[in-house]
């Protein structure tokens, strides 16, 4: 393996978060870390002054700048000609770092090599713990979820279950994009994510073919990252009219991600629980208030669903 020059990339994918990504990029720069760094920003062609501020204060970063919204993976990935890092930190403009956390996660990596990728402790701006270390989905229990059955059988894992030690290194299935530290290696294995997935299920997605390729993914308690979440959603319309376009790109990630992991057969399955569920939280809300009929008959949920599943032919193919 060729030497690099830095010990660490880090990535930052930018829309319509300027104030958010001066403060994420200057907390990365005053990091007490002795590391040799370099900062890339992909910029999504944010409307606001993103671009304009990381070249007037920030002109010795690397910044490529989209003419259109390319979504978070495609993003990220066009990083890839140009890193040089033994590792490459992918970290969200909402995701600000403590003082020890680039160095501390570094050092862990150093002296755990079987570790393809980490991910830390997530604290929200309230300051309440974040799901930090995820399952990966099964459609059993996406099914659970979605119909409020996982309280009725606990013993199957949903993705976001916070029931063990967050206070001790764990290996898990998969973690968070918000802070994810990548070693080379695995990037020269397996690549980055896969461009089919705008937005949802990209990490995901990446730490299961890690982890098919015999790397471990672990989490880091002994530093925390305030993950603020959702800030680029908020503001575009296109995507965050919530209700209906991020659920589109939730389904069209999802289906993606059990076509391509787990075939054909599972994303029928997948599919069909998913209208069962939908039917049966209609008939909760209608059981709950029957003198409001006209009210709980909602179908949007179910057509959205209908509609990507579809659109993308089971996930064979991506509509973004």
């Amino acid at each position: 393996m060729e030497l690099s020059l830095v010990d660490v990339s880090i990535i930052f994918v930018s829309y319509n978060t300027a104030e958010m990504t001066r403060k994420a990029i200057n907390l990365v720069k005053q990091s007490l870390h002795q590391l040799n760094i370099e900062i890339f920003v992909i910029d999504n062609a944010s409307k606001d002054n993103s671009v304009e501020m990381i070249q007037q204060e920030f002109s010795e970063l690397n910044l490529i700048t989209n003419k259109v919204n390319v979504g978070f993976g495609r993003a990220n990935n066009q990083a890839l000609p140009f890193y040089k890092g033994r590792y490459v930190l992918l970290l969200n403009t909402d995701a600000f770092v403590e003082p020890d956390t680039i160095q501390k996660t570094y050092d862990f990596m150093q002296e755990n090599p079987k570790t393809g990728i980490l991910g830390v402790k997530l604290i929200g701006r309230d300051g309440a713990l974040q799901p930090s270390c995820r399952y990966f989905p099964t459609f059993w229990s996406t099914f659970l979820f979605r119909t409020g059955l996982n309280k009725l059988l606990t013993s199957v894992k949903m993705v976001d279950d916070m029931s063990w030690d967050h206070n001790a290194v764990r290996n898990c299935d998969w973690v968070p994009g918000c802070y994810y530290l990548i070693r080379k290696e695995v990037i020269d294995q397996v690549g980055l994510f896969d461009p089919r997935y705008f937005l949802y299920s990209e990490e995901m997605d990446h730490c299961l073919a890690a982890k098919r390729a015999g790397w471990e993914v672990t989490y880091y308690p002994y530093t925390s990252v305030v993950h603020i979440g959702g800030e680029s959603a908020k503001t575009d319309n296109k995507i965050s009219s919530v209700s209906r376009q991020v659920s589109v790109l939730q389904v069209e990630s999802e289906l993606l991600y059990f076509r391509k992991n787990h075939g054909f057969f599972v994303v029928v399955l997948h599919s069909i629980l998913t209208i069962i569920a939908e039917l049966i939280l209609m008939l909760k809300r209608i059981v709950k208030a029957p003198l409001k009929l006209n009210q709980y008959i909602d179908f949007k949920a179910l057509n959205t669903f209908c509609k990507v599943a579809f659109q993308t032919r089971l996930g064979a193919r991506s509509i973004h």
